[in-house]
């Protein structure tokens, strides 16, 4: 009996088999056969049947393996070696019709949209706080300059709570870090609410560069010694920089500046203006003289432009020496009705950038550009990129 029950229940699967079978081809027949073009690779499948589906219909899932050859007769898509380009002639209406490589200014209708739309999510968009400032400062071993640091920045009419402050310390070996970490803990804890700044950080990047004293304005240090300093403006800037409007860069170890110079250079309303720094030294009959001390703030002339045009791609141009003639001119030598002038190099003893200049990507090059480096070089990269440089040849700072 448990034989004949088993030999039953194996005939009735094989019949149930056999059934599945026949039944599949049949479905397999009727079915309708997929498009040549999704099976064609020479075509693009997607770009043929991509205006068959809407937003609420699933995309199909289709698994092919693709080669470059796949697109070689695409209706948008010309491969060009490894490249991918749009053919321009047979584009979708809905896009701007250019030329390859040709880039043309969007219709008036469509800049309207543009503009409408980022009216519609402006609410939900974080823009810089108006008329916040980031006072951004790399120092090395300035601690004996660090109590008129912050007597002068105490000075400053601007309100503190729009005022942040970033300070780097670099290969240091006095007290300086120590000096400022108690400094913050005043500032920010103790000190009354009218003092305290929106921020106070203070960030620690070492070089392991080290310069003599002595040698640290010889022509031949130039290049490396302005190369890790704009090494070290970039650290801090990209660091520190977060909601600002505008940034100034002040050097550790000025003397004076006007308490409404930060008011009175953004009234101007430049991208980035320089006051005239100078230095007080004692001429030869012991009396007290006023020169200019940053050198580095310079435009060019004809004469200048003809030395750079006989240099080599990797020569270094530098400002203040003798033995270097460049021929170009520095803001003590513009007669006294010209108030404001355009620069192309500037220094870093006191500089007001908006911050829209550093987020665009303009920093301090750390390379030779168009034969400068750090702060010449931030001058020169931002006039590549259509900002404006100003100087101020009748404000003056004083440096020690």
């Amino acid at each position: 009996m448990p034989i004949i029950t088993v030999a039953f229940a194996l005939t009735c699967a094989l019949l149930m088999l056999r059934a599945y079978h026949h039944n599949a081809a049949e479905h397999a027949q009727t079915m309708p056969q997929m498009p040549n073009h999704v099976t064609d690779v020479g075509e693009s499948w997607y770009a043929k049947t991509s205006t068959a589906f809407d937003e609420e219909s699933p995309m199909p899932d289709i698994d092919v393996d693709v080669d470059q050859d796949m697109f070689s007769n695409s209706e948008y898509i010309e491969v060009l070696g490894n490249e991918y380009k749009p053919k321009a002639a047979s584009m979708p209406s809905w896009l701007p019709h250019t030329k390859l490589g040709e880039a043309k200014t969007l219709p008036t209708n469509d800049s309207k949209l543009i503009l409408e739309n980022n009216r519609d999510v402006s609410q939900y968009t974080v823009e810089p706080n108006s008329d916040s400032l980031l006072i951004l400062t790399p120092i090395k071993n300035n601690a004996k300059h660090l109590a008129r640091y912050f007597a002068l920045i105490d000075k400053l009419k601007y309100p503190r709570n729009r005022t942040s402050l970033a300070i780097l310390v670099s290969d240091s070996t006095d007290k300086t870090q120590q000096m400022l970490i108690e400094s913050r803990r005043w500032y920010q804890e103790q000190a009354p609410p009218e003092l305290r700044f929106q921020r106070f950080d203070i960030y620690r990047q070492d070089f392991f560069y080290s310069l003599p004293r002595k040698q640290r304005h010889l022509r031949e240090k130039q290049k490396e010694r302005r190369t890790m300093m704009a090494r070290a403006r970039n650290y801090l800037w990209t660091r520190a920089l977060q909601n600002e409007q505008w940034v100034l860069w002040i050097d550790g170890d000025l003397e004076y500046y006007p308490p409404n110079i930060v008011r009175d250079l953004m009234a101007y309303d430049k991208d980035v203006i320089v006051p005239n720094c100078l230095v007080r030294r004692r001429s030869i009959h012991s009396r007290w003289k006023h020169t200019v001390y940053d050198r580095n703030a310079w435009q060019e002339t004809d004469q200048s432009r003809q030395v750079i045009s006989k240099l080599k791609d990797d020569d270094f141009m530098v400002e203040g020496y003798k033995s270097l003639k460049t021929h170009r001119r520095y803001l003590d030598h513009f007669p006294k009705n010209e108030t404001i002038v355009p620069l192309d190099g500037v220094g870093g003893t006191f500089t007001l950038v908006k911050s829209h200049v550093h987020r665009s990507g303009v920093g301090f090059p750390a390379w030779l550009f168009q034969h400068q480096v750090e702060t010449e070089g931030f001058a020169k990269l931002a006039k590549a990129h259509g900002y404006g440089v100003y100087g101020l040849p009748y404000y003056y700072i004083r440096h020690v």
